[in-house]
């Protein structure tokens, strides 16, 4: 231990007060012991830790080695005859007992005190150091779990991997060169895995299925997997199906290509052309077409729809309620979904459907139910006929002129203006059916109505039946 150089020089005015106060403030608690080891004195600098020691004013008179666990003993011993020598010891560890925790951890120094025999045991609290180590074991054997975890999962893969019945290529994505391959991969493309790894994907196949692989790569790479294609090794040794997976890992993209013997899949091609097709022709349908789960939530949809309520890409649709975009929130969806668990089916429901932002137009709806295990699905179909259907109730000669075409605009128009249309519509059909009875005689016609004949022809010219003359208008 480094002493000071001129000590009495500059603490030679050090009184007994002062020193007991220096020497309880340079440590967390500071044991007066005599030549024997006896406690005669304690100072705790720390107040968390003189709660934690309540006893220790009752170590006054008690020897030193009483005070700590039975480990700790030898220590004491060793300490206090290292300090008879008349020199500071090293720092050790020693416990003392708690009756209401685990034991605690303090880091003693034991220097002799003058000439009096007598020795100051400095101690330091250990115990956010232990604390510290805790957590370092902790989270050592989390690791470790973790780590042992990564490799029984590993060592399912690689085990998985190389039984798989069908041939599976790791693929880099941007350079398209072969990083790991199976076994049944190496029986297909005639090469050892050694042999296989770092090669170019492409090169093993034949120069003509290329462009049908580049472009099963793109779609791969656009949609996350495609469907599997024709395509013939190189040399014409062999016939394959090829399909491939997107996956990431970390900031690198790679490809799970699959190698399928086409005369195992040979009959399976056709169907999965028709299948490809038909997935097409729904992506790409004019109507909207939504698949929902039993909630009304959507988990699929296509671009017509997509269009029709204003949203840019599938994934801002998903997990959303249908109800969200129907022109009677909370009505329109209840009618479908009971009709839908009552009947299975449904068509041409009118409603509207209204956008992102705003835009409405008049639909119809067709649905289906399809069954998925204990919760089904349910598909359906949006067809806009904004075209055909022209709710304007403003215009009475632009609104529809059959029950029929009225009954849809039930929620649509206000019901005072449907009524009003109502008996317009019945109305002109009375004096459509007056004029042809009495063979376009006017006043007869007034005559079996009612009406006076001015009424009758302001009503004509209303409904903008027959034709006027001047003078019959002026009437």
């Amino acid at each position: 231990m480094k002493r000071f150089k001129s000590a009495k020089r500059a603490l030679g005015d050090l009184d007994a007060d002062s020193a007991a106060l220096l020497v309880a403030a340079a440590a967390d608690v500071t044991l007066i012991l005599d030549a024997k080891g006896i406690v005669r004195d304690i100072a705790c600098g720390n107040d968390e830790l003189a709660s934690e020691l309540s006893d220790a004013p009752q170590w006054v008179g008690l020897a030193w080695g009483s005070t700590v666990t039975a480990e700790s003993r030898p220590k004491v011993a060793a300490m206090l005859e290292e300090a008879a020598g008349g020199t500071a010891t090293r720092w050790r560890q020693l416990n003392h007992p708690t009756a209401r925790g685990p034991d605690i951890p303090i880091l003693y120094c034991v220097a002799p005190a003058g000439r009096s025999g007598r020795y100051v045991a400095f101690g330091r609290d250990l115990r956010t150091v232990a604390s510290l180590q805790q957590r370092l074991l902790d989270a050592q054997q989390s690791l470790e779990r973790d780590y042992a975890r990564l490799r029984h999962a590993e060592t399912r893969y690689r085990l998985l991997f190389q039984i798989a019945s069908e041939g599976v290529l790791i693929v880099d994505g941007t350079t398209l060169r072969i990083l790991e391959a199976n076994a049944t991969a190496e029986e297909v493309l005639g090469e050892s895995a050694r042999g296989l790894v770092g090669k170019a994907l492409l090169p093993a196949f034949d120069a003509r299925a290329s462009e049908s692989l580049q472009t099963m790569l793109a779609t791969a790479r656009t949609a996350g997997r495609a469907e599997q294609v024709p395509a013939s090794l190189s040399g014409g040794r062999a016939h394959v199906l090829v399909s491939a997976f997107l996956f990431r890992q970390e900031n690198t993209s790679l490809f799970l290509v699959r190698l399928a013997p086409a005369a195992e899949a040979g009959a399976i091609v056709p169907r999965v052309g028709a299948r490809s097709k038909l997935l097409q022709f729904v992506d790409t349908a004019q109507d909207g077409i939504v698949v929902t789960d039993a909630d009304g939530m959507v988990l699929a949809a296509n671009r017509g729809f997509l269009e029709l309520v204003q949203l840019v890409a599938e994934d801002q649709a998903q997990g959303k309620s249908l109800d969200r975009w129907l022109g009677r929130p909370g009505v329109d969806m209840g009618v479908l979904m009971a009709n839908l668990r009552q009947h299975g089916s449904l068509r041409l429901f009118a409603t509207s459907v209204r956008g992102e932002y705003g835009v409405t137009a008049d639909v119809e709806i067709s649905a289906v139910a399809m069954p998925n295990g204990e919760r089904p699905c349910y598909g359906f179909t949006i067809r806009n006929v904004g075209q055909r259907v022209v709710p304007d109730a403003r215009g009475l000669r632009e609104l529809p002129h059959s029950v029929s075409q009225m009954t849809e605009l039930v929620g649509r128009v206000a019901l005072k203006d449907l009524v009003r249309e109502a008996t317009d519509v019945i109305e002109r059909l009375c004096i459509e059916a007056a004029l042809e009875l009495t063979a376009d005689n006017r006043a007869s016609a007034a005559e079996m109505l009612g009406l006076s004949r001015q009424s009758l022809y302001v009503k004509l010219r209303r409904y903008g039946l027959g034709d006027l003359a001047p003078e019959d208008v002026s009437k």
